[in-house]
């Protein structure tokens, strides 16, 4: 299971934003805007999608401004987690009441755009994220691109980036259509966006009261070998926020890929009584 499994949504633009489309055969039960972390796009849910709209749920993913196939500003001081909540509910608005799903640093722009604008949201699940910067040693990647970048672009940053990853087995067991497809989708990505949103995910400021303070339902879920931020953590912020805290077996930092069927079935029970 991988960003290029088969689906069948279908390709579309909100504005600006490159979507994934998924509708169910009958009446919607529900509809789920999910977005991704850092680094990611749209196709990191691949395997969501059909799935989920077998279960009766349209489900749209979306990359954030700057990611693959969706433009953003040549100003790295735009990317803020605010504006980038803002572009959240720009699709949103479009879409009807949605439940939000934000992987990673998705789940702190994804925040942003609940406590700016609840009303837009019938849930919100925080899927490998934080209440701030991230506690795992993924961040110290973000240092080295700059110089690398200068030096060679796009495709020199994501050598490094390769060789980094390569000490990880799952990464070298990796058939060569992902790895070209990893390629391609960051090449295509933003430089100032890729700048921006690193400084945001080491910069976040704890918000936790700010969200518990919306109202709106909210899920917590995670690997259970999460290496960005650790499960002990995101379990105390489930317990801030009072929301449904579960932890997510065998998954490490994207379950949605590591665990799709537990993560699947997790998603259809919290997003079914409401």
């Amino acid at each position: 299971m991988s960003q290029i499994s088969a689906h069948h949504a279908v390709a579309r633009r909100v504005g600006d934003t490159a979507v994934l489309d998924s509708r169910p055969a009958g009446e919607p039960r529900g509809t789920a805007l999910l977005v991704p972390g850092y680094t990611g796009s749209k196709e990191d849910f691949a395997d969501l999608l059909d799935p989920l709209s077998a279960r009766g749920f349209r489900v749209v993913a979306m990359d954030q401004p700057g990611q693959y196939e969706s433009a953003g500003p040549d100003d790295v001081t735009a990317y803020t987690t605010d504006w980038m909540g803002s572009v959240i509910r720009e699709v949103a608005r479009t879409l009807g009441p949605v439940h939000l799903l934000g992987h990673s640093y998705g789940g702190l722009t994804g925040r942003a755009a609940v406590i700016a604008e609840p009303a837009l949201f019938r849930s919100l699940t925080l899927l490998a994220s934080g209440p701030a910067r991230p506690d795992g040693a993924r961040t110290a990647q973000i240092d080295v691109l700059e110089s690398v970048h200068a030096s060679g672009g796009m495709d020199a940053v994501f050598d490094q980036l390769e060789r980094l990853a390569m000490a990880d087995p799952a990464w070298q067991s990796r058939p060569r259509e992902l790895r070209d497809f990893a390629r391609r989708r960051f090449v295509a990505s933003s430089w100032a966006g890729l700048r921006g949103m690193g400084h945001g995910l080491v910069t976040e400021p704890d918000r936790v009261d700010e969200l518990r303070a919306t109202g709106v339902r909210l899920l917590v879920a995670y690997g259970e070998h999460d290496d960005a931020w650790s499960p002990a953590a995101q379990a105390a912020m489930a317990e801030r926020l009072g929301a449904r805290n579960e932890m997510i077996a065998g998954a490490i930092h994207s379950p949605a890929i590591e665990a799709t069927e537990a993560t699947v079935k997790l998603l259809d029970d919290f997003w079914s009584p409401a």
